[in-house]
């Protein structure tokens, strides 16, 4: 398997734990989204979306990040990253999906770079958008996690919700998001940097750092 991604890309963050708690190798690719590598035609070639991060299993192309942690769920079940029980199953889903799909899109780097270049937003303007949505958006998460605490997401072991959850704690901390607010999300947070699968493939240890 191949990964193309971005160190800092949160989106690729999460592919990179699911695949290390699953202890699957993979070559990296780095692409790098400052430099606007994923627009090269180069890399047009292996992605019709352009954007990181993307796996290459044999012949097979598959982008967006849930998508491909399912994918990896479904070819390589062992160690699961979803609970079995379906009512389980769809509250770690949800978890992933309140990061994902109401956080995460409003603060990834093609947003930012509109708000700058297109819509003349300075960089304090940018930076308090930033933060809003973070902030209140952690505090959706929070309430899940109040309401059934678990030493992870969804249990005693880690799974697809706290491979979303850990990089958009680093993303938060990386742009100075207030976080004393949210002490259930800090705590889950801190329970999956004591494994390896989170620790080591954290931005900063990455090849392309």
């Amino acid at each position: 398997m191949e990964l193309f991604n971005y160190f800092r890309s949160s989106a690729s963050y999460r592919v990179r734990i699911a695949l290390a708690l699953k202890g699957l190798p993979y070559a990296y690719r780095p692409v790098h989204l400052q430099k606007n590598e994923q627009a090269a035609e180069s890399y047009a070639a292996v992605s019709a979306s352009r954007l990181v991060p993307l796996l290459q299993d044999g012949d097979q192309h598959i982008h967006q990040s849930l998508a491909i942690i399912e994918y990896l769920e479904e070819t390589h079940p062992e160690p699961p990253l979803l609970p079995s029980d379906p009512v389980a199953r769809a509250r770690v889903r949800a978890l992933a999906l309140d990061i994902a799909c109401e956080i995460h899109p409003l603060n990834n780097l093609r947003v930012l770079r509109y708000l700058v270049q297109s819509l003349g937003v300075d960089e304090a303007a940018k930076d308090r958008w930033y933060r809003h949505w973070v902030e209140t958006g952690l505090e959706v998460v929070e309430r899940q996690l109040a309401a059934q605490p678990m030493r992870f997401c969804g249990g005693d072991r880690p799974g697809l919700a706290d491979c979303v959850l850990v990089p958009q704690v680093f993303n938060a901390q990386r742009f100075q998001c207030r976080l004393d607010h949210v002490p259930n999300v800090m705590r889950v947070f801190e329970s999956c940097m004591q494994l390896d699968a989170f620790e080591a493939t954290r931005p900063e240890r990455c090849p392309d750092a």
